[in-house]
Protein backbone atom coordinates (compact mmCIF):
# COMPACT_ATOMS: atom_id res chain seq x y z
CA UNK A 1 0.00 0.00 0.00
CA UNK A 2 1.35 3.40 -0.97
CA UNK A 3 0.25 6.55 0.76
CA UNK A 4 0.69 10.01 -0.68
CA UNK A 5 -0.16 13.17 1.19
CA UNK A 6 -0.56 16.47 -0.63
CA UNK A 7 -0.38 19.50 1.70
CA UNK A 8 -2.32 22.45 0.43
CA UNK A 9 -1.27 25.19 0.74
CA UNK A 10 2.49 24.69 0.44
CA UNK A 11 3.72 25.05 4.05
CA UNK A 12 7.37 25.25 3.03
CA UNK A 13 6.56 27.99 0.56
CA UNK A 14 4.59 29.85 3.20
CA UNK A 15 7.44 29.62 5.70
CA UNK A 16 9.96 30.88 3.17
CA UNK A 17 7.61 33.70 2.30
CA UNK A 18 7.46 34.70 5.98
CA UNK A 19 11.25 34.57 6.21
CA UNK A 20 11.58 36.90 3.24
CA UNK A 21 8.87 39.18 4.62
CA UNK A 22 10.73 39.34 7.94
CA UNK A 23 13.99 40.23 6.23
CA UNK A 24 12.30 43.02 4.31
CA UNK A 25 10.54 44.28 7.45
CA UNK A 26 13.76 44.43 9.49
CA UNK A 27 15.70 46.14 6.70
CA UNK A 28 12.97 48.68 5.99
CA UNK A 29 12.56 49.39 9.71
CA UNK A 30 16.29 50.02 10.09
CA UNK A 31 16.31 52.30 7.07
CA UNK A 32 13.33 54.31 8.36
CA UNK A 33 14.67 54.48 11.92
CA UNK A 34 18.10 55.61 10.72
CA UNK A 35 16.63 58.33 8.54
CA UNK A 36 14.38 59.46 11.38
CA UNK A 37 17.30 59.62 13.80
CA UNK A 38 19.37 61.61 11.32
CA UNK A 39 16.60 64.18 10.97
CA UNK A 40 16.07 64.29 14.75
CA UNK A 41 19.77 64.95 15.38
CA UNK A 42 19.91 67.61 12.67
CA UNK A 43 16.84 69.30 14.12
CA UNK A 44 18.30 69.20 17.63
CA UNK A 45 21.60 70.74 16.50
CA UNK A 46 20.02 73.53 14.46
CA UNK A 47 17.43 74.12 17.19
CA UNK A 48 20.24 74.61 19.72
CA UNK A 49 21.51 77.51 17.61
CA UNK A 50 24.62 75.66 16.41
CA UNK A 51 23.90 76.33 12.74
CA UNK A 52 22.65 74.33 9.78
CA UNK A 53 26.18 73.69 8.58
CA UNK A 54 26.99 71.63 11.69
CA UNK A 55 23.57 69.98 11.52
CA UNK A 56 24.29 68.85 7.98
CA UNK A 57 27.35 66.92 9.15
CA UNK A 58 24.95 64.24 10.42
CA UNK A 59 24.85 61.29 8.02
CA UNK A 60 23.21 57.86 8.00
CA UNK A 61 23.68 54.57 6.17
CA UNK A 62 21.72 51.32 6.26
CA UNK A 63 23.47 47.95 6.00
CA UNK A 64 23.36 45.91 3.90
CA UNK A 65 23.42 48.66 1.29
CA UNK A 66 21.37 46.45 -1.07
CA UNK A 67 19.01 43.55 -0.51
CA UNK A 68 17.38 42.57 2.77
CA UNK A 69 18.66 40.83 5.89
CA UNK A 70 17.61 39.78 9.37
CA UNK A 71 20.83 41.42 10.56
CA UNK A 72 20.16 44.80 8.95
CA UNK A 73 21.48 47.79 10.88
CA UNK A 74 21.49 51.57 10.62
CA UNK A 75 24.53 53.73 11.36
CA UNK A 76 24.07 57.43 12.15
CA UNK A 77 27.15 59.59 12.69
CA UNK A 78 28.60 63.09 12.44
CA UNK A 79 31.39 64.16 10.13
CA UNK A 80 32.43 66.61 12.86
CA UNK A 81 32.34 64.30 15.90
CA UNK A 82 34.65 66.42 18.07
CA UNK A 83 32.47 69.52 17.74
CA UNK A 84 29.18 67.68 18.15
CA UNK A 85 30.56 65.67 21.06
CA UNK A 86 31.75 68.80 22.84
CA UNK A 87 28.26 70.31 22.66
CA UNK A 88 26.65 67.04 23.76
CA UNK A 89 28.88 66.49 26.79
CA UNK A 90 30.00 70.02 27.57
CA UNK A 91 33.69 70.86 27.42
CA UNK A 92 36.37 73.28 28.51
CA UNK A 93 38.48 74.50 25.58
CA UNK A 94 41.88 75.87 26.54
CA UNK A 95 44.41 77.77 24.49
CA UNK A 96 47.49 75.79 23.52
CA UNK A 97 50.95 76.57 24.86
CA UNK A 98 49.64 79.19 27.26
CA UNK A 99 48.42 81.43 24.43
CA UNK A 100 45.02 83.05 23.91
CA UNK A 101 41.80 81.96 22.30
CA UNK A 102 40.50 84.68 19.96
CA UNK A 103 36.70 84.86 20.13
CA UNK A 104 35.22 86.80 17.16
CA UNK A 105 32.94 89.67 18.14
CA UNK A 106 30.05 90.84 15.90
CA UNK A 107 32.30 93.38 14.15
CA UNK A 108 34.50 90.54 12.89
CA UNK A 109 31.85 89.13 10.58
CA UNK A 110 32.12 85.67 9.06
CA UNK A 111 34.48 83.91 6.70
CA UNK A 112 33.58 81.89 3.62
CA UNK A 113 30.43 79.80 4.08
CA UNK A 114 29.90 81.21 7.54
CA UNK A 115 33.22 79.94 8.95
CA UNK A 116 34.76 81.80 11.87
CA UNK A 117 37.77 83.93 11.11
CA UNK A 118 41.08 83.84 12.94
CA UNK A 119 42.79 87.21 13.59
CA UNK A 120 45.26 86.49 10.76
CA UNK A 121 42.43 85.59 8.39
CA UNK A 122 40.56 88.72 9.37
CA UNK A 123 43.55 91.01 8.71
CA UNK A 124 44.06 89.48 5.26
CA UNK A 125 40.39 89.74 4.38
CA UNK A 126 39.81 93.31 5.64
CA UNK A 127 43.20 94.80 4.85
CA UNK A 128 43.45 96.19 8.37
CA UNK A 129 45.81 95.61 11.26
CA UNK A 130 44.66 94.54 14.69
CA UNK A 131 46.26 95.86 17.84
CA UNK A 132 46.18 94.50 21.36
CA UNK A 133 44.36 96.41 24.07
CA UNK A 134 45.11 94.86 27.48
CA UNK A 135 42.53 95.26 30.24
CA UNK A 136 43.33 94.69 33.90
CA UNK A 137 40.08 93.22 35.19
CA UNK A 138 38.57 92.01 31.93
CA UNK A 139 39.62 89.96 28.89
CA UNK A 140 42.00 91.73 26.52
CA UNK A 141 40.81 92.88 23.10
CA UNK A 142 42.09 92.95 19.55
CA UNK A 143 40.80 96.17 18.03
CA UNK A 144 40.96 97.77 14.59
CA UNK A 145 41.04 101.46 13.76
CA UNK A 146 38.23 101.36 11.23
CA UNK A 147 34.74 102.49 10.45
CA UNK A 148 31.65 100.60 11.50
CA UNK A 149 29.49 99.66 8.53
CA UNK A 150 25.69 99.77 8.53
CA UNK A 151 25.79 96.00 9.07
CA UNK A 152 27.93 96.37 12.18
CA UNK A 153 31.22 95.22 10.60
CA UNK A 154 34.64 96.82 11.00
CA UNK A 155 35.85 98.03 7.58
CA UNK A 156 38.49 100.23 6.04
CA UNK A 157 37.63 103.92 6.25
CA UNK A 158 37.56 105.67 2.85
CA UNK A 159 37.61 109.10 4.45
CA UNK A 160 40.87 111.04 4.09
CA UNK A 161 40.00 113.14 7.11
CA UNK A 162 39.48 110.15 9.39
CA UNK A 163 35.80 110.93 9.82
CA UNK A 164 33.83 108.05 11.34
CA UNK A 165 37.09 106.34 12.28
CA UNK A 166 36.95 104.51 15.61
CA UNK A 167 38.75 101.84 17.60
CA UNK A 168 36.41 98.89 17.12
CA UNK A 169 36.76 95.67 19.20
CA UNK A 170 37.01 92.75 16.79
CA UNK A 171 38.23 89.81 18.91
CA UNK A 172 38.03 88.96 22.60
CA UNK A 173 41.10 87.17 24.03
CA UNK A 174 40.54 84.54 26.71
CA UNK A 175 42.55 81.67 28.18
CA UNK A 176 39.67 79.21 27.99
CA UNK A 177 35.98 78.92 27.23
CA UNK A 178 33.40 76.56 28.71
CA UNK A 179 30.89 75.00 26.35
CA UNK A 180 27.65 74.12 28.14
CA UNK A 181 25.86 70.88 27.35
CA UNK A 182 23.41 71.83 24.62
CA UNK A 183 22.56 68.48 23.02
CA UNK A 184 21.09 65.17 24.14
CA UNK A 185 21.65 62.90 21.15
CA UNK A 186 21.45 59.73 23.27
CA UNK A 187 17.80 60.55 24.04
CA UNK A 188 16.89 60.60 20.35
CA UNK A 189 18.92 57.42 19.72
CA UNK A 190 17.01 55.57 22.44
CA UNK A 191 13.70 56.73 21.00
CA UNK A 192 14.75 55.56 17.53
CA UNK A 193 15.68 52.11 18.89
CA UNK A 194 12.33 51.79 20.63
CA UNK A 195 10.49 52.91 17.51
CA UNK A 196 12.37 50.41 15.35
CA UNK A 197 10.83 47.44 17.22
CA UNK A 198 7.32 48.65 16.48
CA UNK A 199 8.24 49.41 12.88
CA UNK A 200 9.40 45.84 12.30
CA UNK A 201 6.07 44.45 13.52
CA UNK A 202 4.01 46.96 11.51
CA UNK A 203 5.97 46.43 8.31
CA UNK A 204 5.89 42.63 8.69
CA UNK A 205 2.12 42.66 8.99
CA UNK A 206 1.57 45.00 6.06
Amino acid sequence: MKLKIDITPDLFGLMMGEVKAGERAVTSAMREAGQGLKLAWRGQISGAGLGQRLANTIRNQTYPTSGASWNAAALVWSQAPEIVGAHEQGAVIRARNGLWLAIPLPAAGKGARGARLTPADWERKRGLRLRLVPRRNAPSLLVADARLSAGGLAKVSRSKTGRRLASIPVFLLVRQVTLPKRLDLARDAERAAQRASGLIIDLWRS
